[in-house]
């Protein structure tokens, strides 16, 4: 394996979307990457599409086995020079009414969402240490705010964001940064999953939990869709991780939107949600959502 100018990165969860879109960018920008996939099929796509730095690792981060395994060979790949970034990508999505999501989901969404993100973490650690490198976890304004119907997502982007400040604390000493990066809504394909999701709690909902949350449901789909439709290019927060990894000073958080406008509403929402009353702060929250998309 030849050695790149730039230094080593992990990143999971490279198979599509915006996970893809950075292994492929920082490739090209000359680190040498090491891809997290779970299938041959996406290991041999990202090969195909590479400029030569990359390597795909088979990494399903709910399974120790295959943690431990990815990260004896990139610690045999990178020897003393040490890892310079890992990007805890890799997330899941469970969409749908909290009271009718299945456990099995619920469990899932915590494995891949934190419990694999610390993992993941845990093992990489030593390999950062001799590099001083930087932890990158990739959240996103759920983190920060709750919908409805998201929850779950948005439990996991909580603990992560809680997660990160812990680690940054504890790491101090260790001279490894411990970055948080929240980017708006996406142009990927990411709607599929939440379909594929929903439907799946649907079809074992009572007619009674039907009747309660099948209509606010379809229409939060919907504006899911359309907000992929029109989302930012994963490019854009590509470019914000690459800065994460070179900046000497980076920030704690990085904020990725597609318009100063954009920026200014999230950041005007966060400051309103820290200033205000927490219940006060969701009934406005709630009531406007409501009134604009027609809701129950």
């Amino acid at each position: 394996m030849t050695k790149s100018n730039k230094g080593a990165v992990v990143i999971t969860g490279t198979s599509t979307g915006l996970g893809r879109e950075t292994a492929l960018f920082l490739d090209k920008q000359g680190y040498r990457v090491f891809a997290g996939v779970r299938t041959e099929q996406d290991a041999e796509s990202l090969k195909q599409a590479a400029c030569g730095n990359l390597i795909p690792i088979m990494m399903d981060i709910t399974k120790e086995g295959q943690i431990r395994s990815a990260s004896e060979l990139v610690s045999l790949a990178v020897g003393d020079e040490g890892l310079l970034g890992l990007v805890n990508n890799a997330t899941a999505i469970v969409f749908g009414p909290l009271e009718c999501i299945p456990i099995e989901d619920i469990k899932e969404n915590f494995e891949v969402g934190i419990i694999g993100n610390i993992a993941v973490t845990q093992a990489f650690l030593p390999m950062l240490r001799k590099a001083k490198g930087r932890v990158i976890n990739i959240s996103s304004a759920g983190g920060r705010i709750t919908d409805p119907y998201f929850g779950l997502l948005s439990a996991a982007k909580f603990a992560l964001e809680s997660f990160t400040d812990s680690l940054r604390m504890e790491l101090s000493s260790s001279n490894i940064e411990v970055i948080s990066i929240l980017p708006g809504q996406l142009k990927t394909e990411v709607y599929k999953k939440v379909k594929t999701s929903y439907e799946r709690t649907f079809a074992n909902m009572s007619s009674e939990a039907k009747a309660l949350y099948d209509r606010n449901c379809r229409i939060f789909l919907e504006e899911t869709v359309e907000g992929n439709r029109n989302g930012m290019l994963c490019e854009k927060t590509a470019n914000i991780i690459l800065k994460s990894l070179e900046d000497r000073k980076p920030k704690r958080q990085y904020f990725v939107s597609d318009s100063i406008l954009s920026m200014w509403s999230t950041t005007f929402l966060f400051f309103l949600k820290r200033l205000l009353p927490h219940q006060y702060f969701y009934d406005i929250y709630f009531n406007n959502m409501r009134k604009g998309m027609k809701l129950d």
